[in-house]
Parts: structure tokens; sequence; C-alpha cells
């Protein structure tokens, strides 16, 4: 539906989508590709087809049942309490009052409709997505809803999070690494169950499709205010949406209409769980871990598990350190008492409940503000990735998904292919 080619972020070298494509095949190097979309200009369509409204800009060959988009909105309370006068709020959860729909309280929706509609209709084989919670529950409901297979792996420490307000369909299997394992395990574990010709990787970060679904955000921000923010502040694991962040800036500058703002990008990570802002306060390239286990014990410590990821795209070219020099941005670090204190201001100014995560960029934007670092009047947009959490639960009864398997990421690949194609 969408025309648009690959660029090579690193080369430079345009090429054709040959349907599933993740990187450049003639270049041997990590870099992330972009979408080069025909048209220049964004046309937002009406907010009835959810995300699809913002088709222009996303690499997908149809639209899927049941999609909800970011919705931005011109703080008062939360904004006066801070001496802020131009804090706009781009909200991805539950708030109905507000617009808001994503039944699964995350802006992880963005990425499960952009992914999954990026799949031809004469595609084979089983996705697999390896997720630290809120991405398995958006591509479960997606997939679910849309007759779509999948196999979803996650750490069992967070299968707390795999809640839905319906049953999920047969066509989602469930793995989970055993306890005490992280999202660096579950992503292991996926890799080699994709070894297998019945499945093939979502490719995270390196798919086109999820970045531009994540940047709808930055749209809807935009095309809301009339103009591209002075700064964005958002929680950060991966980085990924903030890589996202950066490349929706760059198509809207090209498009014309927004203005040339190139965003301040000032993500925030998890107290003691911060190996992106110790990258980028040593001005190093490469993310090290001196201690593999210390890295993975800090990794459980944090309250907003989802933000655990221990190999984000940080280095390659186009990942989060170029994004980051190129927007002249930073990175805060915030503790878990920060972001429950900025959780329940949130709450009490605005009206709803976020998810942890989002109190890592509100207490992140925060020290920002205080630091000096950020203008007061400057246009600012605060991603909000997740919320509305409490008022779902309180409004539906809730199923759980449970693993159809438990596997361990250290078993035998063999073993662990066989498995998982017996689920299908």
């Amino acid at each position: 539906m969408t025309n648009y080619k690959l660029k090579n972020f690193a080369t430079g070298k345009v090429f054709e989508d040959k349907g599933w494509t993740l990187s450049d095949p003639t270049y041997d190097k990590p870099a992330l590709i972009r979408a080069i979309y025909e048209n220049k200009k964004l046309t937002v369509r009406d907010d009835s087809l959810g995300i699809y409204k913002f088709s222009d800009w996303l690499p997908i060959n149809k639209m899927l049942q049941n999609s909800s988009s970011t919705q931005t909105y011109k703080s008062e309370k939360l904004a006066a309490h801070l001496g802020l006068s131009n804090l706009y709020i781009s909200f991805s959860g539950y708030w109905p009052k507000i617009g808001a729909k994503m039944t699964t309280c995350s802006f992880k929706e963005t990425e499960a409709y952009s992914v999954c509609a990026r799949l031809s209709e004469d595609n084979s084989g089983v996705m697999v997505v390896a997720s630290a919670g809120n991405t398995a529950r958006a591509f479960a409901k997606v997939c679910s809803d849309n007759n779509i297979p999948l196999l979803l792996v996650i750490p069992y420490d967070n299968l707390d999070a795999l809640w839905f307000n319906q049953e999920i369909n047969s066509n989602v299997k469930l793995i989970c690494t055993p306890t005490g394992t992280d999202y660096f395990d579950a992503i292991d574990l996926s890799n080699k169950i994709c070894s297998s010709a019945l499945f093939f990787e979502e490719g995270g970060a390196k798919n086109v499709a999820r970045r531009d679904g994540m940047g709808t955000t930055v749209l809807s921000a935009a095309t809301t205010i009339g103009r591209i923010p002075d700064y964005y502040f958002q929680a950060i694991g991966s980085g990924t949406g903030a890589i996202a962040a950066w490349e929706a800036n760059l198509r809207l500058i090209e498009d014309g209409s927004y203005g040339d703002t190139k965003m301040k990008l000032i993500p925030s990570q998890n107290i003691p769980f911060t190996p992106i802002y110790d990258s980028w306060k040593a001005s190093r390239r490469e993310i090290i871990f001196p201690n593999e286990d210390e890295a993975r014990e800090n990794a459980l410590k944090i309250d907003a598990k989802v933000l655990s990821n221990r190999r984000p795209p940080y280095g390659l070219a186009g990942g989060l350190y170029d994004a980051l020099t190129d927007s002249n941005g930073d990175v805060e670090i915030v503790g878990n008492k920060e972001l429950q204190e900025a959780c329940a201001l949130f709450e009490k100014l605005e009206g709803v409940d976020i998810h942890p995560a989002s109190g890592v960029a509100l207490a992140g934007m925060i020290k920002s503000i205080d630091s000096g670092k950020v203008d007061r009047d400057a246009i600012i947009m605060l991603n909000i990735t997740g919320g509305g959490e409490k008022l779902f639960k309180s409004e539906f009864k809730l199923n759980y998904l449970q693993p159809n398997l438990i596997l361990d990421n250290k078993e035998d690949t063999a073993h662990i292919i066989e498995s998982a194609e017996s689920l299908f």
C-alpha cells in the first residue's frame, strides 16, 4: 500500500525491499537501514484509521483491525507545576477521556501494528518476537485479532505482563525462559529458534516497520502542535524509540510543513541498569559490560523492567549514538524512588496512572529542567510510552496468557528447535 525504498545509513545506498529485508545484503558491517518514502509530504488521514492515519510514512502492505494512535495534548497542571509554558504530552495507552484507546496500555502497539502490516499476504512461516513484556503483549493482541501466526519468547519472571481483556487465539504461542533469566536470555533463545526454516525473526530495531511505527508518536506531536518540538523526552531500554523519533524528525524537516527544528533527544535510564548512559558519558561508541553477571543482576533491580536491554542498537551506524550526536542530545538517569514519585505526580496532576518506564521519562525531564539544560519556554514533547493500565484493569476482566513451554537458552539447539516446532 505504501511506496518506499530502503537506504543503508552507513553508505547511502538505496535498494528495494525484498519483503522482509532487515539489512543491506551487500554490506557486511553493522548498520541500520531506513525506509525512504515516495511521499515526502505527510498526509494525515482520518482518525478512524488509528495508527494508519500516518500510513504515508509506514512501510506497510495492508491495514489491520483495531489499531489506535498516540494522542498528543498540551499539559496544563503538570506544566504549571514544573513552570513550563509549552509542555506537550504524547500519550500512548488507555485513557478514553482524551481518545487514547490502546488496550495493551503501551506504545508497543505502534510497533506491532506497523510490523504485522508489513507482512505480505503470501507470507509463510511463523514470526518470532522476543520481549521483556510490553512488546509481547502488543504483538499477541495484534496477531490474535488478525490471525497472524506468532511465537513469543519472554523471561518467566515477566509473565505477569501478558494480560488481556479477551482470550488470545491459538495462533499465538508462548515460550518462557526459566525464572532468574532476563530479556537477553529470551533474545538468545529466540535467535536459536529462528535457525529453523519454520520461523523468522521479527527483527527488533533492524525492522524499519518497528521504528517507523514508533515514530508515529513524533508525528502525532508535530501534527498536533503544528511544528517540530524543541526537546524530546522518553525512557529507553534499547533506545529504538529515540532512534525512531530522530528519523521521524528528519522526515518532518524534509516535508517542510513543520519547520526545520532538530529535536534535542534526552532519553533516560533506570538506575542501576544504565549501560547507555555510562557509554554516552564516557564518549564511547561501544557498550562494554565489565561484568555480565552484574549487568544481569542490575537489570533485575530496576522497577521499569521493560528497560532492561543488554544489547541495544547503540553503536552501529544509524543507531542511538548517531541519533544523540546529530541531535546534540544527552542521557539522564533516575532511581526507582524518583520514578515512583514521578508516576504519582503525573497521576495526581494529569489524572491517569502511567507505567514505570513513563515515570523514568518524566523524572528524567524534571532533572533536565532543574539542571537548566532545558529552556522552560521551549516546545517540549514528553513521550508517555505506557499508561492507563490501572484504569483499564478496573474496567475489564483480565485473561493471562500462560506458557506453552519453558525452555532454557543454554539447552541443545536441536532440542530447542524441535520443541518450538512442535507447537505449530
